[in-house]
């Protein structure tokens, strides 16, 4: 059964290390479909003490559960007071574009987080902008009282490249970035030529995401 809060429906809620981890749908202007994402909350947050806010990336084929569910990352969030938001790698909600499902590193689950311009894929693959601005306006809405306004951003492979490349473009919004094995130069792989070809036109197109 799902609980209404605000603009967003919170489709679950586990208690996690003494927090608690809920997994959120909204409808995102973005990305003009609804979209998923995670967050967990540490015990220390509430209106007496605001937390910080870590945004997680995830790589190729991840939903927002794969982190969540696999990684053990509640426990040292729960220790350092820690929020973290996982969002997904992909919109899904959408109606489906053909191609979007034919392999496993391009279209659903492969967002790239990039802002297509190549039709139809720019209405829906808008995950850039979806990470860098809108979430985060979702989350201070929503969470706001729980949280501070600082944050970091980190990830993994597909989203490690997704971390670096909007952390620098925009380091002024951010505490700090981190990334593990991420695809430091997309336009120099099979993965990120393919991604940006598909999104993007070319791979050339791609070049400012090269971290």
């Amino acid at each position: 059964r799902q609980r209404k809060m605000a603009s967003v429906s919170v489709m679950s809620a586990t208690r996690l290390f003494g927090g608690s981890l809920q997994r959120v749908q909204h409808a995102s202007r973005v990305c003009a479909t609804d979209m998923t994402f995670a967050v967990y909350m540490p015990p220390q947050a509430g209106a007496s003490h605001k937390v910080p806010v870590l945004y997680w990336l995830s790589g190729l084929t991840c939903t927002d559960e794969n982190f969540s569910t696999k990684s053990g990352f509640a426990r040292a969030a729960a220790d350092r007071g820690l929020c973290v938001v996982i969002p997904d790698t992909s919109p899904r909600g959408h109606p489906k574009i053909p191609g979007e499902n034919d392999s496993y590193d391009f279209g659903t689950g492969a967002g790239f987080y990039v802002d297509a311009t190549v039709p139809p894929f720019d209405r829906h693959y808008r995950m850039y902008s979806y990470v860098m601005r809108e979430l985060p306006e979702v989350v201070a809405s929503v969470y706001g009282d729980q949280t501070t306004g600082a944050k970091s951003i980190s990830g993994h492979s597909m989203g490690g490249h997704g971390a670096l490349s909007i952390f620098l473009r925009h380091p002024e919004s951010y505490a700090s970035v981190s990334a593990f094995a991420p695809i430091c130069a997309p336009t120099k792989c099979p993965w990120g030529v393919k991604a940006f070809e598909g999104y993007l036109g070319s791979a050339s197109a791609g070049g400012g995401g090269d971290a």
